[in-house]
């Protein structure tokens, strides 16, 4: 009696090497979507971490913002989707000075543009009135934005994007530090609130934040 030899017919091989090319299509897609899980969060990590940082910034600049007496205009401003703050700066040993910020997109970027250090009102009327120099300073924040818009809040009127009411605020408290009994009182803000909102490409909506200025 002859005995056969003992192995793996080609069908059963041709069945083995289909169930591994299953399994390892399946294997290939389970890794494809933790990889691509992952730098999902990662994306969405950096972009709260860029986010966080523009806002603080922003935060920074409303709170140190100077009042407008001292400026001799709107301390605060906005203009062509441009946010404009003077804002004070503080060195220590060094009496504080008043520095123009202003925000807007460049390329689609937000950029923070600062002017130098300045020493008088007339020299804080130059820099309002003009652009931005070699001597300003210039910071980009972050990139892949679409919009940026921001807005006011003015006692009495609430929120708008007109300057003429921040003006019409600021007539209003100078004629009513005239009256005698409110003697030498400081000139109140004309602005008290900032409404920035930022639209990115990465985003379905524009995310919103209010600072309070002064404060």
């Amino acid at each position: 009696m002859r005995k056969t030899a003992g192995g793996f017919t080609l069908i059963e091989l041709l069945v083995a090497i289909a169930i591994l090319a299953v399994i390892a299509v399946l294997s290939w897609r389970g890794l494809d979507q933790i990889i691509r899980g992952r730098q999902t969060i990662t994306n969405a990590m950096e972009d709260e971490r860029v986010f966080a940082q523009l806002f603080d910034q922003m935060r920074i600049d409303v709170r140190n913002a100077a009042s407008d007496d001292e400026v001799g205009e709107p301390a605060v401003g906005v203009q062509s989707n441009t946010l404009q703050i003077v804002r004070y700066a503080r060195t220590p040993g060094v009496a504080p000075r008043l520095v123009v910020v202003r925000y807007r997109i460049t390329n689609g970027r937000i950029i923070r543009y600062a002017s130098p250090p300045l020493g008088n009102v007339g020299e804080v009327r130059r820099a309002l009135g003009g652009g931005e120099n070699e001597n300003w300073g210039s910071v980009p924040l972050m990139g892949g934005v679409g919009a940026i818009s921001a807005r006011m809040y003015v006692p009495k009127v609430g929120w708008t994007t007109q300057m003429k009411d921040v003006q019409s605020a600021i007539t209003e408290n100078d004629n009513n530090l005239k009256v005698p009994q409110l003697g030498n009182a400081p000139l109140p803000r004309s602005v008290t609130g900032v409404e920035v909102s930022v639209g990115a490409t990465s985003l379905a909506r524009p995310i919103t934040r209010v600072f309070l200025v002064g404060e």
